[in-house]
């Protein structure tokens, strides 16, 4: 990726809320975020951390009601996502910007052929006729590693194992020739072994395709293999954002450094004790006036219990929403 070239997704300010029968959801609160040409940004936390709704919530994903957007813009190639209207959205999705979701089965539609799925957004978007569409669809089920693809696109979806149906969508997601790629956990329903092999596809794509991609996870294993940067986010807002590396070596905030204890440690042939973080997410019910993390804390001060803080940056790339000082304790790096 070029240096010092604009972001090809600018974010600021977010703010998404659910109108329930029991109240309001503030989902996503006033998320603030980029994305370079050709990264990688991990974005992780766990269920109902807000991840998923960000992103459905860039793109017009969210069903309006219940769902609405509070405020905020989404930048991408120079115009506000928020500001289109329906037609100008549909543009967008599928073809400038790809989703590839968690479940292919349930994304699928089961009624149709796999060959059908993946020419519709060809024919729709980019204008081609129906032989130039099954050429291009056989062509991205050979790039996503689909042997016999000619004779394959007639089959349905129910006939394609769970590492091959995401295949497919990872197809679909690309047909279009997207800048920007969003997975929402497309791993997670997954064996091990499947697993590893989307994800070297990924990889693969990526350095072919040069697309930029958000790669939504719970998981801190996968995303230390594949990121560029990560995001974290928890109660909605995202509480520490740096290069993998300086992440995983110098974690700032204490809910990054739980997740991080959760992960399996090897050291000197003998495995560390796997720890957990104790407590429930926070329910989102009232716009957050403390730090959302607060309730779960180890290092929790009062006044955390009273401001939610404002996220700021420690050094030239790494960023912390947190009052305590990880400093105070020798674990800001000095540099």
């Amino acid at each position: 990726m070029p240096d010092g070239a604009p972001p090809i997704l600018d974010v600021t300010g977010l703010k998404t809320v659910f109108t329930t029968r029991s109240g309001e959801v503030h989902a996503v609160n006033s998320v603030t975020f980029d994305l370079a040409p050709g990264e990688l940004l991990g974005v992780v936390g766990e269920s109902g951390s807000g991840k998923s709704v960000t992103m459905m919530s860039l793109i017009g994903l969210l069903p309006m009601p219940p769902a609405e957007i509070r405020g905020g813009s989404v930048m991408f190639e120079g115009r506000d996502i928020l500001k289109m209207n329906p037609d100008e959205l549909r543009a967008i999705r599928g073809s400038r910007i790809g989703f590839v979701f968690q479940d292919p089965m349930t994304s699928l539609n089961p009624v149709f052929s796999v060959g059908f799925q993946i020419m519709e957004p060809l024919r729709t978007h980019m204008g081609l006729n129906k032989r130039e569409a099954r050429a291009r669809a056989i062509e991205l089920l050979e790039l996503v590693g689909i042997p016999d693809a000619d004779s394959r696109l007639s089959n349905f979806p129910h006939q394609f194992s769970g590492g091959m149906r995401q295949r497919v969508m990872i197809a679909i997601a690309l047909a279009c020739d997207p800048k920007v790629l969003i997975a929402d956990e497309p791993t997670t329903a997954l064996d091990v072994t499947i697993q590893a092999q989307i994800l070297e596809l990924v990889r693969e794509l990526r350095q072919k395709l040069g697309m930029a991609i958000i790669w939504i996870t719970h998981d801190l294993g996968v995303i230390a293999g594949i990121a560029d940067r990560v995001m974290v986010m928890y109660g909605g807002q995202i509480v520490e954002q740096a290069p993998v590396r300086e992440l995983f070596a110098c974690p700032q905030h204490p809910y990054t450094r739980a997740l991080l204890e959760t992960l399996p440690h090897v050291t000197g042939g003998r495995s560390r004790r796997l720890r957990t973080i104790e407590g429930q997410p926070p329910a989102l019910r009232d716009q957050p006036s403390a730090c959302p993390f607060a309730a779960r804390c180890r290092h929790v001060l009062d006044i955390c219990h009273r401001k939610n803080p404002h996220i700021t940056r420690l050094n030239g790339s790494h960023d912390v929403a947190c009052f305590w000082d990880a400093a105070k304790d020798g674990l800001r790096d000095a540099g």
